[in-house]
């Protein structure tokens, strides 16, 4: 339930420890750099740029590789191969591994060449399948495509519209051009879509033909051959072979690759990590003997980067507080309960400096509600075990995936409960199967009560936590105000809406249409009527005169008073969301119940109880992940505005220290 204290670290070293120092603070991994702008003339920056992108080439050839490896020679991988996280290997495996990097890397270029030769063979196969298909009409061609004719007669070849008959072809010769002795048409194929025909005629009239034959819709092919077409195909088809058989040899040489994998991957981070060593060695001011790194570190882990360094190295370590307006990276602090929210939180932003963690409330009331939400004791116990056995199953798994996986099992706990105070077991699952197999209806009892029974009872305790959960945020607005010395904001905009608030909310329960909802009738005492009356009135004019009590004009001052004070109807509409607590608990218990419904009415006989399993496996399936998803979101919804939108702002940066930034494997750290 806190933002750590932040501290900047300035260390002045020797210029040949450089190199140490810089890995030794990479794998610490718990400073962030942010070097000082200001320093004296002697101090320059390296220009580091061709090396770092040197560094990210190679590493991009390394995941070239692999990309290469995983089409020809896929490794088997099950379905939660994403949950596996990170192999972990220590530092001098790593270094051995490392250390035939140039291997690794010539290895690397030959899979990357092997992969485009295959790619340019299967480039040209493709050419040479449309050379065969563009020869396919004239197969039947007995002299090359290119064949001129004889010493007196030429030979016109070309296609023409698919409906050209040779007497249409006639017809318009003798139209076109009466003085021709002698042609011959003959049709070598025909399709939809042309008819390919070759023409002869004297030599001396072959230009008169063709001009006519064009005037007919005449054209020559695009692409013409020395060679008959069908001794043309079959030499294309030997080369499209040849290629082929290229191929498969190139593909056999890279699957032989298939054991590099993993030093692929080791070379790859090596580069990685050295590509973000240099880009921050970019950025550090040195003189001709030393250099200057300055940065962040959570207070508690100065004493770590002092001994780690200080201790080792000719160095002055420099540690002084934040400035006042220094805005340092954010960075939570919280229990192993509510640790598990901070996505949560991140993704609406992190508390700016100075300002409130919500995480740990937060996390209270964002369990609660899932719970109340999905409200099944079956879908919650699957929820819980199933997030348990992959936590437990996966132990290396990246870290955020696993603070997400363990909310999903709190929230299955908390729908657990939440089942069994409203006797939800997928729907009325109990009382089906009971019912329709075994003769004799069983229904478990509700520790609570069943809200498809009292669907009211559950509203309007849904909108008491709702009041809770805003009074709470409206709470921590008010810590915030007294925190900072902020007295007159604490009374003018927590104390009087409070006042304004409980008013109004005690005149409600007495009146007929509260007792309607709730089927009985609540009466107070006449003082307490009259307190009620009293706070709320009391509240409204507090804030209509010292809401904008920053401006001196008292005609805008009332103003921006009454303005703030119709407000209230916000407040409304705020504990009128959390309504949908009763509509998706409600949902989640309906559509269950139908389901099982529908399961029931195949009967009690094998076919019942095949038909049965079916709908039930499948209906509650679909059920828990709509209504899963459906939770989820509106959860985040009641956190990220109803109960954020009264105190927080967030908008801080997230603390990303310099670490070794692998893709593939973790290096564990040798102290």
């Amino acid at each position: 339930m806190a933002v750590l204290q932040m501290q900047r670290v300035s260390i002045c070293a020797l210029k040949k420890d450089r190199k140490a120092i810089l890995e030794k603070i990479q794998s610490l991994g718990i400073m962030e750099m942010n070097q000082v702008a200001d320093h004296e003339d002697s101090f320059e920056k390296m220009d580091t740029v061709n090396a770092r992108q040197s560094f990210e080439k190679t590493a991009h050839i390394t995941d070239a590789a692999l990309s290469i490896l995983d089409q020809y020679a896929p490794q088997k991988t099950s379905m939660f191969a994403s949950l596996e996280g990170k192999g972990l290997i220590s530092q001098k495996e790593f270094e051995e591994a490392t250390a035939k990097k140039e291997k690794v890397i010539s290895g690397a270029n030959r899979l990357i060449a092997k992969s485009k030769e295959i790619a340019e063979k299967k480039a040209n196969i493709l050419k040479l399948e449309n050379q065969i298909e563009s020869l396919a009409p004239w197969l039947a061609l007995d002299v090359p495509m290119n064949f001129s004719g004889t010493d007196k007669t030429a030979m016109l070849l070309g296609t023409m519209p698919a409906e050209t008959t040779p007497e249409m072809v006639y017809t318009g010769l003798a139209e076109q051009c009466p003085d021709i002795e002698a042609v011959d048409v003959q049709v070598i194929e025909k399709d939809r879509d042309a008819v390919y025909l070759t023409v002869l005629c004297l030599k001396e009239e072959a230009d008169k033909v063709e001009a006519s034959l064009r005037a007919l819709g005449f054209a020559k092919p695009s692409q013409m051959t020395s060679k008959v077409p069908a001794v043309k195909k079959e030499k294309l088809t030997v080369k499209i072979q040849k290629l082929k058989s290229e191929i498969e040899e190139a593909e056999k040489d890279i699957k032989s690759c298939a054991d590099s994998r993993y030093d692929l991957k080791l070379v790859g981070d090596y580069f990685r990590i050295r590509a973000d060593k240099y880009n921050v060695l970019g950025t550090i001011p040195q003189s001709q003997r030393t250099f200057v790194v300055s940065g962040y570190a959570v207070k508690k882990t100065v004493p770590v980067i002092e001994k780690a360094i200080g201790e080792h190295y000719e160095c002055v370590i420099d540690v002084e507080d934040l400035k006042e307006d220094e805005e340092p990276p954010i960075m939570l602090k919280n229990n192993g309960f509510s640790e598990t929210v901070e996505s949560i939180v991140a993704s609406y932003g992190l508390p700016q400096k100075g300002e409130f963690d919500p995480t740990t409330i937060m996390s209270f009331f964002y369990v609660f509600f899932f719970g109340m939400m999905l409200s099944d004791a079956a879908y919650g116990a699957i929820l819980a075990i199933a997030c348990f056995v992959v936590i437990k199953k996966f132990p290396r798994m990246e870290s955020g995936m696993k603070k997400t996986m363990k909310m999903f099992m709190y929230c299955g706990i908390s729908t657990l409960i939440w089942g069994i105070l409203f006797g939800g077991y997928f729907g009325n699952a109990v009382d089906i199967i009971s019912g329709t197999f075994f003769g004799h209806t069983i229904t478990p009892k509700a520790l609570w009560f069943v809200p498809l029974n009292d669907p009211m009872k559950l509203l309007v305790y849904s909108m008491l936590f709702g009041v809770i959960h805003l009074f709470t945020g409206l709470g921590i607005k008010g810590y915030m105000c007294l925190k900072d010395g902020r007295v007159m904001d604490f009374f003018c905009d927590v104390m009087l809406w409070f006042s304004l608030l409980l008013g109004l909310i005690l005149m409600l329960l007495p009146t007929e249409i509260f007792g309607s909802i709730i089927q009985a009738q609540i009466v107070f005492p006449a003082p307490l009527n009259t307190l009620a009356k009293v706070l709320a009135i009391a509240g409204a004019v507090g804030i209509v005169l010292m809401s904008g009590r920053e401006n001196k004009n008292f005609g805008v001052r009332i103003a921006l008073g009454a303005y703030d004070l119709y407000n209230v109807t916000g407040w409304l509409s705020d504990v009128l969301s959390y309504s949908r607590l009763l509509a998706l608990g409600l949902a989640t218990g309906v559509i269950a119940s139908v389901m099982n419904e529908i399961g029931s009415m195949f009967g009690n006989n094998v076919i019942g109880v095949i038909g049965f399993s079916v709908v039930f496996i499948v209906g509650h399936t679909l059920n828990l992940a709509i209504n899963l998803l459906g939770a989820y979101v509106h959860t985040n919804r009641l956190q990220f505005v109803e109960f954020f939108g009264k105190f927080y702002e967030g908008g801080g940066r997230p603390f990303e220290p310099f670490k070794s930034k692998t893709k593939y494997i973790d290096v564990k750290e040798e102290m």
